[in-house]
């Protein structure tokens, strides 16, 4: 029913609701990645269970009952699919901040309480992230005692990793264990990212130490590129943390505060690993840059000690092909061969300070 792959339709509406032939009694999937109403996953949840998929129906008259006890339901949308943000706020009437972070593409870290509710804007890096720069989207959190709703425009990795870990058994005592459990996740996919960079940048450091400077310029520029960016959005999240656990709200237990500070922890020492390579990466920049502008300074003084070298033989020819009167040794035998050996030896004592000059400088 649910799926994060996109299948065929006939027709669509605006909403991204499939139009079917009235003969046709199947089910087709919505091109989006969700159902009809945006979802792409819901799961409900009770303490000590496995996790059971629900959904967006389901999901509505779970939460209108007064006597759910435990149990919670998370609820994943798409926005890709413009009929999440109408089923959002017709069903469950989020805050005003939520429905503001949902038109931003890329916003900034946010983790606020408003009334009894939590509202974050957290990072995460693409499912098919390749170290580019732009593989950075943002997934927008609300969550209640027992609502936890997600959004985003393009699959991300941490999400999919934590639903893995439902379809594998998993199970979470609340909403805030669940938000807990995503944030561990997010380190463990930014550990993942500085592991590979780390493999690449050792790769282009052993490059460097056999001379080999040409082919890394570039790929050290983007890794550089890739892990700033991560740094600068990723860091203010174990901070936003850290201030919401100095006054958590009355619903979320001592157990799975202890929890989300672990995990903000985590995430915290994994930002500080991408600091530390993304420094590496720029000492490595600027040690090759040195190194080609001494490869460039020794051709350009190779080039210079070559053209002081030429000078007297060009300066010779110059003055002894004017034809004019009074031209030396113009009646003298031995007068070319006394030319030749006078610039041979100029152009040998050039030759030898100057080539002296550069072995003084290397």
């Amino acid at each position: 029913m649910m799926n994060d792959r996109p299948g065929s339709a006939f027709a669509s509406r605006l909403d991204g609701s499939m139009v079917l032939p009235p003969a046709m009694t199947f089910v087709v999937e919505n091109p989006y990645g969700s159902d009809s109403d945006g979802l792409i996953w819901g799961y409900l949840f009770t303490p000590g269970q496995p996790a059971r998929e629900i959904d967006a129906e389901g999901a509505a008259r779970r939460l209108a009952k007064p006597d759910a006890g435990d149990s919670f339901v998370w609820l994943h949308f798409s926005l890709s699919n413009a009929a999440s943000q109408g089923w959002l706020c017709g069903h469950l009437q989020p805050p005003d901040s939520f429905r503001e972070a949902l038109h931003q593409v890329v916003g900034s870290t946010r983790l606020e309480q408003e009334d009894d509710a939590l509202v974050a804007v957290i990072h995460d890096v693409e499912f098919d992230f390749s170290f580019d720069p732009s593989s950075i989207s943002t997934v927008n959190l609300w969550i209640q005692p027992r609502l936890a709703v997600s959004a985003r425009l393009k699959p991300l990795r941490s999400l999919d990793r934590l639903r893995a870990a439902i379809k594998a058994g998993a199970t979470f005592r609340s909403p805030a264990d669940l938000l807990a459990r995503l944030l561990s996740e997010q380190a463990n996919v930014l550990v993942d990212i500085v592991r590979k960079a780390t493999s690449r940048v050792d790769v282009i450091e052993d490059q460097l130490l056999v001379a080999s400077v040409s082919p890394s310029r570039g790929e050290l520029g983007n890794l550089r590129r890739t892990l700033v960016r991560l740094q600068r959005l990723l860091a203010p999240e174990p901070a936003a943390f850290f201030r919401l656990l100095s006054r958590p709200p009355a619903w979320i237990a001592r157990e799975d505060g202890d929890d989300l500070r672990h995990s903000a922890e985590e995430f915290s020492a994994a930002v500080a690993g991408c600091a530390d390579l993304g420094a590496r990466v720029k000492l490595l920049q600027e040690e090759i840059a040195a190194a080609v502008n001494e490869q460039s300074s020794r051709t350009l003084f190779v080039l210079t000690v070559v053209t002081v070298l030429a000078l007297p033989i060009n300066i010779t020819t110059g003055l002894f092909g004017m034809n004019v009167g009074g031209i030396p040794f113009a009646v003298y035998g031995h007068g070319f061969l006394l030319i030749v050996t006078l610039l041979i030896a100029i152009t040998a004592l050039l030759a030898y300070l100057a080539f002296g000059r550069l072995r003084k400088r290397t």
